[in-house]
């Protein structure tokens, strides 16, 4: 459909995006936003009305933007421009915040930073919203869109919000900072998260803690930073030092882990390697481990809970990545996040701690792309209100068809005879999350279920006078993974069931 897009008019797409059944419309809108012809994106922008497109619509053609593979300048400036000065649906403009971040990132990353000028106005689009920003969940996304661009000159902006923020702030300042590389990753970034993690200035919230703690312990770490964060563990409450001494040992063991070459100097501190420091009795847990290994692949799957002291699950994130040639790519995060249960369960809150608002949330990372936060509920009221006129229907995450793939080049043979050579990949994908808290059975519920198709075309031509000769290779697989947990916390201890489930993928 892209490569019959690419040959059309304007006005030809511009028909077909009028005349199609609305069931059909969210595809048009993928394949002309993959296609980023002139005449496609000239389509778009006189189809899309901000102020009266369903929002659905809307965001689908925002996250298709976002996930594109190699965005064009063009693509970036119809976007801004259909933000700018609008008065839109706060989820239109989030979402539009997040792939402007995605877009800039990727911009740059093809060597175009100083060659468009859209670039720049989408920076500038991202960090004027912060300094403007008064509401908190506001900012939140601005500091996730900044995440997206992974761009070194806004890790100054990221380090001040970490640590003069509220919780929520900090959390995801602290969560942009840790997408970017170790290179990246300086002693002034690392002197900020030990003031953190040690709470030199003021006390922080646990998932803060841990999220600086992390970033210390992924980009490059030095040997008595890991020693002091072991050693911290012995005045933590039990669940946040046995999640703590699970992730540290999760790290010493994988051979991949930068924590690796400095293991003998970790356990050579009799203070630490003893059975006593590593006996903690917590529930919480931290684990990764591998789904696929091959010669040129590994595929892996992390799950981290923490859990309160009473036995309620704080956080939850499930992690898939695959890492080849010294790259990482996150191709599915999610995470669950619930607040204020300390209360509602009759739990005394820790020393200098706030007590946090009643809020359950989840956030999502795909192929590298932070998207927009959902709120299950934010507040009592809202939680009970929600409990009683709950559909029972899962929450769309992310749904749809994009572009991952899209290569042409062609290749002079040392015959001279030219070889053009043309790839495609294209991934559906539908994930959907939802999350149940039963007052009356005193029961947690989440779910993720995450299905995908990918498809890849593959064309290598050969022409010339006196020959000519087509190789074709096509691929698709399909794969669904459902991960649950459940909680019951009507008694003592807390009775908490996994289940990871992973369906036959078909290949051809």
């Amino acid at each position: 459909f892209i490569q019959m897009l690419r040959r059309a008019k304007k006005r030809d797409i511009l028909q077909l995006l009028r005349r199609a059944p609305e069931e059909t419309r969210p595809f048009l809108v993928e394949a002309a936003v993959a296609t980023q012809s002139v005449a496609s994106l000239a389509a778009l922008s006189e189809f899309l009305d901000f102020s009266k497109e369903p929002k659905s619509l809307l965001e689908k053609f925002l996250y298709t933007a976002a996930f594109s593979p190699r965005p064009s300048g063009e693509l970036l400036h119809l976007i801004l421009d259909k933000l700018d000065g609008k008065q839109l649906a706060a989820e239109i403009w989030e979402t539009g915040i997040v792939a402007v971040g995605s877009l800039v990132g990727k911009l740059c990353q093809q060597k175009l930073c100083g060659l468009q000028q859209a670039v720049e106005r989408g920076l500038e689009t991202i960090l004027r919203g912060l300094r403007g920003a008064e509401e908190e969940p506001r900012v939140v996304v601005h500091l996730l869109a900044l995440g997206n661009t992974m761009l070194p000159r806004t890790i100054p902006t990221l380090l001040e919000h970490a640590e003069d923020g509220p919780t929520a702030v900090t959390a995801a300042a602290a969560s942009a900072l840790r997408r970017f590389p170790a290179p990246h990753v300086s002693s002034k970034v690392k002197r900020v998260m030990r003031r953190i993690f040690h709470q030199k200035r003021k006390n922080y919230d646990k998932t803060c803690r841990l999220a600086a703690a992390e970033i210390l312990l992924d980009s490059q770490p030095l040997a008595v930073d890991v020693i002091n964060i072991l050693l911290a563990t012995s005045e933590m409450e039990t669940e946040m030092a046995t999640f703590l001494l699970l992730k540290v040992q999760s790290s010493l063991r994988d051979p991949r882990h930068p924590a690796k070459k400095i293991r003998k100097d970790i356990m050579g501190d009799p203070r630490i390697n003893n059975y006593h420091f590593f006996s903690k009795v917590g529930i919480s847990s931290s684990f990764s481990g591998p789904l696929t290994v091959t010669q040129d692949l590994n595929s892996t799957f992390g799950l981290d809970l923490l859990f309160l002291e009473g036995g309620f699950l704080r956080k939850s994130v499930s992690d898939f990545s695959l890492l080849s040639q010294g790259q990482r790519l996150c191709v599915a995060q999610v995470t669950f996040e619930a607040q204020g249960m300390e209360s509602m369960m009759g739990e005394n809150l820790s020393e200098g701690e706030e007590e946090p608002e009643l809020t359950a949330a989840m956030s999502a990372t795909f192929f590298d792309v932070q998207l927009r936060p959902i709120v299950f509920f934010q507040g009592y009221t809202d939680l009970m209100a929600k409990v009683l006129l709950s559909s029972g229907e899962p929450t769309s995450v992310v749904k749809g068809n994009l572009l991952l793939m899209d290569h042409h080049q062609v290749i002079a043979l040392q015959s001279g005879l030219q070889v053009t050579v043309k790839l495609q990949g294209g991934l559906g994908l539908d994930i959907s999350a939802d999350m149940d808290v039963s007052i009356w059975e005193q029961e947690l519920k989440t779910s993720v279920s995450a299905r995908g198709s990918l498809a890849m075309d593959f064309q290598a031509e050969l022409d010339s006078p006196l020959l000519q000769a087509t190789l074709r290779s096509q691929t698709d697989v399909e794969t669904s993974m459902h991960f649950d947990t459940k909680l019951r916390f009507s008694s003592s201890p807390v009775l908490m069931c996994l289940q990871l489930r992973e369906e036959q993928a078909p290949y051809r």
